[in-house]
């Protein structure tokens, strides 16, 4: 897996979380995460925390990596 391939599937899935692309690419987590961190530094990929939006109340917030939304910015 390169950057790339992690850019490609961003801009064709425009937001998904951090757990999505983790199995998606077969790392973990915190692999997948250094990776993202370049883009973001570019300033092309956003990160969003899903619990902000629901206070916890959707009972799924559990699992941190399923919680990490990453957005691709054009």
């Amino acid at each position: 897996m390169i950057l790339s391939d992690i850019k490609e599937y961003l801009v064709k899935h425009k937001r998904v979380t951090l757990w999505d692309l983790a199995v998606h690419f077969g790392t973990e987590p915190e692999a997948m995460k250094g990776m993202l961190d370049l883009w973001i530094r570019k300033g092309r990929v956003v990160k969003s925390d899903a619990r902000a939006c629901c206070a916890g109340s959707c009972g799924k917030c559990a699992e941190a990596a399923a919680m990490e939304i990453y957005e691709w910015r054009s």
